[in-house]
């Protein structure tokens, strides 16, 4: 599995032009399920996203996760994280899990983060969405299991 996370003033999905989540300070999670991904490696991510020490503590050093601050994460589905890309100048989506795989896992994955910290909300895994973000810093790191 892959993530992307950005820390985010704010973030929002719009999906046929009606917007159906927005979060203010926080992280936007983008994450990509591969075929090798199962339950195990989903409970790892997400606890990686909730516990990635992301945020400035009071000497402006990232000590702090987005749990610590009490912000919001805002998870999407983003299979082109999985692309290779090593080789001609077209991605490759032989790293990705089929939709029949990914999506009850991007559920799972949203369900547990859901269990364990309540200011989770997601984009709509398949559908065509326009994300946009105010980017905090920049700050943006790829975790991957």
């Amino acid at each position: 599995m892959i993530s992307l996370l950005q820390r985010v003033s704010s973030a929002e999905v719009t999906v046929e032009g009606q917007r159906i989540v927005k979060i203010n300070q926080g992280i936007l999670a983008l994450a990509a399920i591969q075929p090798h991904d199962n339950q195990a490696s989903i409970i790892r991510m997400a606890d990686r996203v909730l516990a990635y020490r992301i945020f400035s503590d009071a000497d402006n050093k990232m000590n702090l996760s987005v749990v610590a601050i009490g912000g919001e994460v805002l998870l999407v589905p983003q299979f082109t994280l999985a692309a290779n890309t090593n080789k001609g100048m077209r991605p490759s989506f032989t790293n990705v899990a089929t939709s029949e795989k990914a999506a009850p896992l991007f559920k799972a994955l949203h369900d547990y983060m859901c269990e364990q910290y309540p200011k989770v909300v997601c984009g709509t895994f398949g559908a065509n969405m326009k994300v946009a973000l105010v980017n905090d810093g920049p700050v943006t790191f790829l975790l991957s299991n």
